[in-house]
């Protein structure tokens, strides 16, 4: 009786001895936790008094992706507007070389227009000619005609080089010859001008040729 009574004890506290290591066992194995994407292993410690429930963080994340999506409208429309004026630039460069090309090429249309009633005057001039058998009233219809051209000249900017008697000047004469003079002031001078120069405003359109003394 009294052996059985202690058989009962020892395996009374056997059985204690088992329990509490399978407390200790399951307090620090890793807890199973199940989830939409698989389970996840969490291992717990039971030192730590920290809270197990995880920061915030929604407000931040949903800040970052608020400022993502801004600066890809921001991008998206300053690619918007860089495409737009490369396609205007791009039509005003074609519209500018186009009218560059009409205006080299129908530049002198004005000048043409007001130089075609002095042909007019040439051709009335010249039927004169053939049947008209006043010398003087031709010569007048054709002082007419260069007064008129002379004056054409003038309004667009052509006027002559002043040469005769003048000192010889590189830069607005051509000398094609050179004579003796007898007076030592005309030495160096224009003594005469074989074809008359003229300025285009303040440039030399064509050089005088002249003939110096020396």
């Amino acid at each position: 009786m009294m052996k059985k009574k202690m058989h009962n004890q020892e395996e009374s506290k056997l059985k204690n001895n088992n329990k509490t290591t399978d407390n200790k066992e399951n307090t620090d194995s890793p807890e199973i936790i199940s989830g939409e994407k698989g389970d996840y292993q969490v291992t717990v410690d039971p030192n730590n008094d920290e809270s197990d429930e995880p920061s915030d963080g929604g407000p931040i994340a949903d800040k970052v992706v608020r400022e993502v999506r801004a600066a890809e409208e921001k991008l998206a429309e300053m690619q918007d507007k860089y495409l737009r004026l490369s396609a205007e630039f791009d039509n005003y460069r074609k519209r500018t070389l186009r009218e560059k090309m009409d205006l080299s090429k129908y530049a002198e249309e004005n000048l043409l227009l007001k130089i075609i009633p002095i042909m007019d005057d040439f051709e009335r001039a010249l039927q004169h000619i053939d049947i008209s058998a006043d010398f003087d009233a031709m010569k007048s219809g054709i002082e007419l005609i260069y007064s008129k051209f002379s004056e054409f000249l003038k309004q667009n900017g052509i006027k002559e080089i002043d040469a005769m008697n003048n000192n010889f000047n590189v830069d607005l004469h051509e000398a094609v010859a050179k004579v003796p003079v007898d007076d030592n002031d005309q030495k160096g001078k224009i003594v005469d001008v074989v074809l008359k120069g003229y300025y285009l405003h303040d440039k030399v359109l064509r050089f005088s040729k002249v003939v110096v003394g020396e």
